[in-house]
């Protein structure tokens, strides 16, 4: 029954991937500007996964063949990999901190300090305190809670796929 939704409705399907993908980012817009937590350079970096997460799911949404869904579909679970990936890197910092504990300097700082040639790829090593834990639930820390998020989203980009290909 849940295959015949992926095959019969993607673009809900998308739609819903959309509507998450929003609802992670005014979360942690929420936490940054009235909880007052500083996200990270991974945080950044699992922003910007999940914004593209977000962009494919419209493609998917407005494409109108099953190419350019299939090919969304492709793209969405390329970047809901990837932000599942830098989100399992930072949960295993904050489980196993390293002796000598910086993921470098902030964000801000670089951007302010470096141009930007050389602030983008210090924000990819990392900067902050990328292994302190400032927000939990459920026992879990945001970095938790966005690999959890990452792989729902890949898994349903999977089952589109599937539902494509089975066509």
């Amino acid at each position: 029954m849940l295959m015949n939704l992926f095959h019969a409705a993607p673009r809900r399907v998308f739609q819903l991937i959309g509507l998450v993908c929003v609802a992670m980012l005014a979360f942690g817009l929420y936490l940054q500007h009235v909880v007052g937590l500083e996200p990270c350079p991974m945080c950044i970096v699992q922003r910007y996964a999940l914004v593209g997460v977000l962009l494919f799911a419209l493609w998917g949404a407005v494409s109108a063949g099953r190419a350019g869904q299939a090919v969304a579909a492709v793209l969405l679970l390329l970047s809901a990999g990837f932000g599942a990936f830098v989100a399992a890197r930072q949960s295993w910092l904050q489980w196993y901190p390293p002796e000598i504990a910086t993921c470098g300097r902030d964000f801000y700082g670089m951007i302010e300090t470096f141009p930007l040639q050389r602030a983008i790829p210090l924000i990819f090593k990392g900067s902050g305190d990328c292994t302190k834990v400032d927000w939990t639930f459920l026992g879990g820390s945001i970095a938790n809670w966005s690999f959890v998020a990452f792989v729902g989203l890949s898994m349903l980009a999977l089952a589109l796929l599937l539902a494509r290909t089975r066509r």
